[in-house]
């Protein structure tokens, strides 16, 4: 693993070396390289001041930047230079230690001065481990490397300083049992459920950046047991915990909390390549399908004869979503996109019972707008009976939906298709009044347009007169 390293972490190291001071690759880059994952980006710690820092990546690199200085870290970029022409990016902090204080929302910056104080202050064992160069030396003092092998996430400190250091460590918790798939140290989920309000000092835009990085995880359900499991969520989501209904006593609805995590695992596995038209992670879709239903607490009914009803919850799901969303400072486009499919995720419901007209068709297409393949693969992830005639009943009303939306759009956009002559210059041309040979003469000039495609006005006034000249008078 350490013969691996990348060339460019060792020639910082013999550089940083050659100026007096230490350095280390650390975090995410080691435990990667263990997992036998590539780490695009460089992460290192080191005894140099910021200022030393930028001197000396100004030097290495084609670019360089400073706006994490205040945080002790200088970033820097070399082009094309890796196997495959890929840019390396680095970044280099000076060895520190974190706090926060009980009413700020900003960790104050204290720099240390050994490479072990520095990985005391990470959040968990498995990114506690570094590598020091250009020598090669691992350093794990935390045991990092067994946590990796056990798939444990278990912080370097006790787990309650650890948190109280940085309270955001309790959303990283969460973020990388998504991401790695990683259970959660029991000592640190017991702090984490001591010390869930703690999150609330930490601005919304960090909290916001973590449960982004869950969601985009390649299984985000063990992360969302996590935050919901620790009470976390009650700050972070609140309703997602709140999709825990009591079930009434007939087991008249679904557990919604769970089927807004299966809902989550469908429209994930709909997900599309690269080249496709959803491609894989889709956040906008994700925030979707997990939010879909959080209307429901708000106007659940207990009908007569034992019905739950949750009438218009699209509705107010639809606000709920885009007030949560705006408080996590998402962007303004993805407010509105999650919302908007939070409104029209219902809309498909009724389709197999009630034959819809092509205008109602067009209009489900124009509603929905650029979230239309969205819409199709939350609607279908939807469907999570467990009554197999049922959902294939409506797979297969949907199938026919998509079809239809299919065949609309062939022909709309053939009916856009107008002929090179309109009726006036028709007239003109034929010397006609207004009459049924102004429409024949129109339809065969459609059917040149659709066999010839566009032709010059010389050439579409020939074909008129040709067609002209063959008509009985």
């Amino acid at each position: 693993m350490l013969a691996g390293l990348a060339p460019e972490a060792i020639e910082l190291g013999q550089m940083f070396a050659a100026a007096g001071h230490e350095l280390a690759l650390v975090g995410g880059p080691v435990r990667d390289a263990f997992l036998g994952r590539l780490s695009a980006d460089l992460d290192f710690t080191t005894s140099a001041n910021p200022d030393e820092t930028q001197v000396l990546l100004a030097a290495w690199g084609d670019a360089h930047w400073d706006i994490g200085k205040a945080f002790g870290t200088i970033g820097a970029r070399r082009h094309g230079r890796r196997h495959g022409g890929e840019d390396v990016v680095v970044e280099v902090t000076t060895y520190r230690m974190d706090a926060y204080d009980a009413s700020s929302r900003k960790p104050e910056v204290v720099f240390g001065d050994s490479l072990e104080g520095d990985l005391s202050r990470r959040d968990f064992t498995v990114n506690s481990m570094a590598v020091r160069l250009p020598e090669l030396t691992f350093v794990d003092p935390f045991g990092g490397l067994t946590d990796l092998a056990r798939r444990v996430l278990r912080t370097p400190v006790a787990a309650r300083q650890s948190f109280d250091d940085d309270p955001l460590r309790m959303m990283r918790a969460a973020r990388f049992a998504a991401q790695l798939g990683f259970a959660v140290d029991d000592d640190a989920l017991a702090a984490i459920r001591d010390m869930h309000e703690r999150i609330t000092i930490v601005s919304a835009e960090r909290v916001r950046d973590e449960l982004t990085k869950l969601l985009l995880a390649p299984v985000p359900r063990p992360g969302l047991e996590v935050l919901v499991g620790t009470g976390l969520a009650q700050h972070v989501l609140p309703e997602l915990p709140a999709l825990h209904l009591e079930r009434d006593e007939h087991h008249r609805h679904k557990d919604v909390y769970e089927h807004s995590l299966t809902v989550l695992e469908r429209a994930i596995a709909l997900e599309t390549g690269p080249d496709g038209p959803v491609p894989s992670p889709d956040l906008v879709l994700r925030l979707a399908a997990l939010l879909h239903d959080i209307g429901k607490p708000a106007t659940r009914r207990f009908e007569a004869g034992g019905v739950v009803s949750f009438h218009h919850h699209e509705v107010v799901g639809a606000k709920l979503v885009a007030r949560r969303l705006r408080e996590l400072r998402f962007d303004k486009a993805t407010v509105q996109a999650v919302a908007r499919l939070t409104e029209l995720h219902l809309r498909f419901h009724g389709y197999g019972e009630v034959g819809w007209t092509d205008s109602a068709v067009r209009r489900y297409v124009t509603d929905a707008g650029a979230l239309l393949e969205r819409l199709h693969r939350l609607t279908r992830s939807d469907c999570t009976t467990r009554n197999r005639r049922k959902a294939e009943r409506l797979s297969a009303a949907y199938d026919d939906l998509e079809v239809r939306i299919a065949t609309l759009r062939e022909q709309e956009e053939l009916r856009s298709i107008r002929p090179d002559l309109d009726g006036a210059q028709i007239m003109a041309i034929l010397g006609v009044a207004p009459g049924p040979v102004v429409g024949q003469a129109y339809t065969y000039l459609l059917e040149v347009r659709m066999d010839r495609g566009p032709l010059s006005a010389a050439d579409a006034r020939e074909a008129l007169l040709t067609w002209w000249a063959d008509q009985p008078r």
